[in-house]
């Protein structure tokens, strides 16, 4: 298969790469643009480690091709912040131990991004339902819903 130019804007930035139009959006973050933290778990869209936001709006980039990014804006956790500069999403994280190995990190930090600008989020089974398409295997989800948790109530101006 011939390649083709795909352009897109990943994290603010336009760029025109060349890549197979069937390959895994997943696989293009990774290898053709060096975005290793979109990271590849079941590659059956179950586990949601590879979430991204595609045009606003959460996405599994592993059920995605390279050529269906073409023209999209993309947010990967890059995106987000960096070590030295994290978004708050991402403090609330680190300050709740809300992570254990990390693997799945990246996919609920994108998932949380969306849902905090989209849900409601009431009670904490509410949070827990809205992450639901996120798995983790370590940390019992418990930090996690109180990250969000913290989260949810700055959002909504809810002191403690």
């Amino acid at each position: 298969m011939t390649a083709i130019d795909i352009t897109l804007t990943v994290n603010g930035e336009t760029m025109t790469t060349r890549a197979e139009p069937r390959m895994l959006a997943s696989d293009f973050l990774r290898e053709k643009l060096g975005l290793t933290g979109t990271h590849v778990g079941c590659e059956h869209g179950v586990c949601g480690a590879c979430t991204i936001k595609l045009n606003g709006v959460t996405a599994r980039s592993c059920l995605l091709f390279a050529g269906q990014l073409d023209g999209a804006e993309v947010t990967t956790v890059e995106g987000l912040g960096s070590p030295r500069r994290m978004h708050r999403i991402q403090e609330a994280f680190r300050k709740h131990h809300a992570l254990q190995c990390g693997f799945c990190t990246p996919g609920f930090l994108m998932t949380v991004s969306e849902i905090l600008e989209t849900e409601e989020l009431r009670t904490d089974d509410d949070i827990r339902d809205a992450l639901s398409g996120n798995l983790c295997r370590c940390t019992g989800y418990e930090h996690i819903v109180r990250a969000v948790r913290e989260l949810v109530n700055e959002r909504d101006g809810v002191t403690a």
